[in-house]
């Protein structure tokens, strides 16, 4: 597989590749883990909140709204029976607080309760006891509410004698006696149920509140923190790629470089926030989950269970199939920069030879394939999320049919079918964010891969463990048998020597190709001489640091580099040392002065990128004063002065004759 940036890889990136990598980026998010932990905090709290939010119904169901209470009469049936159950379920019975002898007569449980049970209480019994118990009269199928002492008194107009004590402030009503009451006085004795439901609803409200401040602030924290780490590695990468030497720029396209430190460094900023982090929050939802449903009803929650396979089959199936697309689609997009960049930079050769319909035709072709490739990524969401939906509505169908036979036989409080639905429905989306979380994961690692590929690689010019100076600075030259080959094999310099003494002007003539500009490129140590010595008044120039060799040279191109900014920056590169004195100075030496006093705002004027709206010599010119500017001992021309006219180019060299004088 032919990646853009000239990587060619037929592999997938293995477990033990992909740790490696992420241990890579411990050093970078050591700097920012105090965020990273507090966003971690917010993640669990957000977790815990969403598990909390489907439970609340349950509770407002089986607590408040359906707070049934059933009878137990332990007189009607067999002593034994009776022992049984007290010994069995007795902890699950509220006792009545009168002997069943004095119990009101009022309800089919009248005269012979021992106490009452909770509806939500039933599920904890055995299915074939609770079938027993209600057969034999034990378990009473009347419903019964539960109200306080201080309701009913409150209440002038219902008759305590309608109710049964219960333990403690607690009194139990009839339904039948419920429903010949009118709604105000339901109401008012279920002010306990009513208080109670508008308090979950209360805390509904809060969870879903507090869960979206904390969302804010974990995904600021994240944000703020992942910014943080990529600002640090793109200035590393940056600092390396600056630091490489110029062999290296000559395998690596511009392009790709730049893919690395824009492109790439997004790409782990994507799984920064999205994956590192947030990855724990699905996981932590799954097994939270998991856990509740099994709390619940085990039996329920194995059948729940039963589409997980199907789950990750499919998630499984599609992510693989996308990934592939995603790479897919990732070439297409590189091909489609790479022919814009090169067409856009080369529009006056394609409208010079007309060749806008064969460019357009050829763009249209690589257009067309990025098409269907992204046709191809859509086809595949538009056929996983579905699945997704239609697992999810079986999930919820079959608790329907099966938790519906449940709730009716009463093993399983409404309350619980509400909530095992509630779990359910979002059950699916941590699956479905993991799988997209995988894709970038993989998309992330290739770039991780090619980031830290990059850092890795030491193409530089070595220095010197002690690096000697000259006593004095007066660009002194000697070239003594020097060689160099840019591919083994294929010598450009084969036994060079010469000399340049101070104050002497040297021409170096020759065919195109016999190495005039490779000799220049070895002086500044753009490049490593295989054989051979240059020196630089009196030192080899290998033992001298880069930095003050190449402050000694002052070269000027052919072709000038101008950047977008003003002429001042072009002339300064940002260097304070160099004042507006200076350059106006050398402005005028270069005969620059004349065509800067014609621009808009002088040498505040701002150029474009490139220099496109100078001409071929005034961008010459610009780069000739960029190199007197900081006083060179020596100064290399490569025909610097081709673009200027001749009457220019003698001026040139008579500034230039009177400011080497300088260093004689």
């Amino acid at each position: 597989m032919q990646y853009d940036d000239g990587y060619t890889e037929d592999r997938r990136l293995g477990k033990p590749y992909n740790i490696g990598l992420l241990k890579r980026l411990i050093p970078y998010a050591k700097v920012y883990k105090r965020p990273v932990c507090v966003a971690l905090i917010f993640t669990l709290l957000i977790t815990l909140f969403d598990l909390t939010v489907p439970y609340l119904p349950k509770i407002a169901i089986d607590t408040y709204i359906l707070s049934f209470w059933y009878a137990v009469r332990e007189g009607s049936v067999p002593r034994e029976t009776a022992e049984q159950f007290r010994r069995k379920y007795g902890h699950l019975i509220d006792h009545t607080g009168i002997p069943a002898r004095h119990a009101s007569p009022q309800g089919e449980a009248g005269g012979s309760e021992a106490g009452f049970i909770a509806h939500a209480q039933l599920k904890r019994i055995d299915l074939g006891d609770l079938r027993r118990y209600r057969e034999q009269g034990l378990l009473s199928t009347e419903r019964f509410y539960r109200v306080t002492q201080d309701t009913i008194q409150a209440h002038r107009a219902f008759d305590p004698g309608q109710a049964i004590k219960g333990r403690g402030p607690y009194w139990y009503v009839s339904a039948k006696v419920m429903q010949d009451l009118s709604s105000d006085q339901v109401l008012k004795l279920r002010g306990r149920d009513l208080r109670g439901v508008m308090s979950i609803a209360l805390l509904l409200l809060l969870l879903i509140g507090g869960s979206v401040i904390l969302n804010y602030g974990e995904l600021y924290l994240l944000e703020k923190a992942g910014q943080h780490i990529m600002q640090d590695i793109r200035m590393e990468l940056f600092g390396r790629i600056q630091g490489q030497g110029i062999r290296f720029f000559d395998r690596n396209p511009v392009g790709r470089l730049v893919t690395r430190v824009t492109n790439d460094v997004e790409n782990l900023n994507e799984m920064f926030k999205s994956v590192i982090v947030t990855v724990f929050k699905d996981v932590f939802l799954l097994v939270g989950i998991i856990v509740v449903l099994i709390d619940l009803n085990w039996r329920m929650a194995l059948v729940s269970f039963t589409l997980l396979p199907f789950v990750f089959l499919i998630t499984w199936f599609f992510s693989s199939r996308a990934r592939e697309v995603f790479r897919e689609i990732r070439r297409h997009i590189a091909s489609i920069n790479a022919f814009l960049q090169e067409r856009i930079s080369g529009i006056r050769v394609v409208q010079l030879f007309l060749g806008e319909e064969s460019q357009l035709e050829r763009f249209q072709g690589l257009n067309h394939q990025n098409y269907l490739a992204s046709m191809r990524q859509i086809k595949i969401f538009a056929v996983f999320m579905p699945s997704m939906e239609v697992l999810s509505a079986i999930g919820i169908g079959l608790l329907i049919f099966y938790g519906g036979g449940k709730v009716i036989g009463e093993q399983l409080s409404l309350g619980s079918l509400v909530a095992f639905i509630g779990y359910i429905q979002i059950f699916f989306k941590p699956v479905r964010d993991i799988s997209e979380k995988y894709n970038i994961m993989q998309s992330a690692m290739a770039s991780m891969e090619r980031i830290f590929g990059l850092m890795d690689r030491r193409e530089v010019i070595r220095e010197p463990q002690v690096p000697q100076r000259p006593e004095k600075q007066e660009g002194h030259v000697e070239f003594k048998e020097v060689s160099f080959f840019y591919e083994e094999g294929f010598p450009v310099l084969n036994d060079v020597s010469f000399e340049v003494k101070p104050g002497q002007v040297v021409a170096l003539v020759g065919v195109t190709g016999s190495g005039k500009t490779t000799i220049l490129n070895l002086l500044e140590r753009f490049y490593e001489f295989d054989r051979g010595s240059i020196v630089l008044d009196g030192i080899d120039i290998r033992n001298r640091a880069v930095r003050e060799l190449r402050s000694q040279i002052g070269m000027v191109m052919q072709d000038a580099f101008i950047f977008a900014g003003s002429i001042e920056e072009n002339i300064t590169l940002g260097d304070q040392r160099v004042t507006r004195q200076t350059v106006e100075e050398i402005a005028r030496e270069v005969q620059a002065q004349r065509f800067i006093d014609r621009l808009s705002g002088g040498f505040d004027h701002e150029v474009k990128e490139g220099g496109e709206t100078l001409s071929a010599g005034e961008r010459q010119l610009i780069g000739l004063g960029r190199a007197l500017a900081y006083n060179p001992s020596l100064l290399v021309l490569d025909e610097a002065t081709s673009s200027v006219d001749p009457e220019t180019e003698r001026q040139i060299q008579a500034a230039v004759s009177r400011l080497s004088q300088r260093h004689l």
